[in-house]
């Protein structure tokens, strides 16, 4: 489903000198998967998820999603694709002058879907995350909670073959964590979903990944297993991340 094959991505320090966010990388997900990508802050984690569709571009290699080397696209075909790809942000993105419901549709109406499918897959993507009686709020009225399933609303809205989500947790308390990972998960099981999932904690990793890759500096150090949300770690790293959680 995704393959990112030999891809680097550098940035420029202040000074002027350049550094690795992501070493040259070679990684596998399979399709319908949870992956997890964990690490500590500056790992490589958000610009390796950045680097799936491509908002942020390698400086080598091949990002393949669904079988299409994105790497290689035109510009506006690059844009189609994309609409296979949903995104979860860390703080929610939404934007606040649209309703629930509104925010919903605007990937639809970009993509250029009619009225009248936007208004049915709009029901049912409130359906799915559990909104429906706060189609007409504004985000200001809602619940951090709520705001990150307008946010999970809106990426699968247009029925997309891949989410991916940064950190979508990181600003949620323990009980609304555990609900939006549900969600998450529901939505992999009922749809085949396939979602990337970044985060610094091992417990959302326990919690609904089937794997997960843990980063350091811009590398992956290991490919950790779970099974019945025991994490199957070998690595130093992994193991200290497993002592933090």
């Amino acid at each position: 489903m995704i393959h990112l094959q030999n891809v680097r991505k550098r940035f420029r320090h202040p000074d002027g000198s350049w550094f690795d966010a992501v070493s040259e990388t070679s990684l596998s997900i399979h399709a319908g998967e949870i992956f997890g990508l964990i690490g500590f802050s500056g790992a490589g984690k958000s610009t390796l998820l950045r680097l799936i569709n491509l908002l942020e571009r390698p400086e080598q290699g091949a990002v393949i999603v669904a079988e299409q080397d994105l790497t290689s696209l035109s510009a506006k075909a690059l844009r189609k694709a994309r609409q296979n790809i949903g995104m979860v942000f860390q703080q929610f993105n939404l934007l606040a002058n649209r309703t629930v419901a509104g925010n919903i549709a605007f990937p639809l109406e970009i993509a250029g879907w009619s009225a009248e499918k936007i208004t049915q897959r709009v029901t049912e993507c409130l359906d799915v995350v559990g909104l429906q009686d706060r189609a007409n709020h504004y985000p200001a009225q809602l619940s951090g909670g709520q705001k990150q399933r307008v946010g999970i609303a809106r990426a699968l809205a247009p029925n997309p073959k891949v989410i991916l989500a940064d950190e979508p947790t990181s600003a949620l308390d323990p009980k609304t964590t555990q609900s939006i990972l549900d969600c998450l998960q529901s939505i992999n099981q009922r749809f085949g979903v396939t979602i990337v999932i970044v985060t610094h904690e091992m417990g959302v990793i326990r919690a609904i990944c089937q794997r997960a890759a843990v980063l350091d500096a811009g590398s992956i150090i290991e490919i950790v297993g779970v099974e019945n949300h025991e994490v199957q770690a070998k690595s130093t790293l992994a193991r200290s991340l497993l002592e933090a959680a």
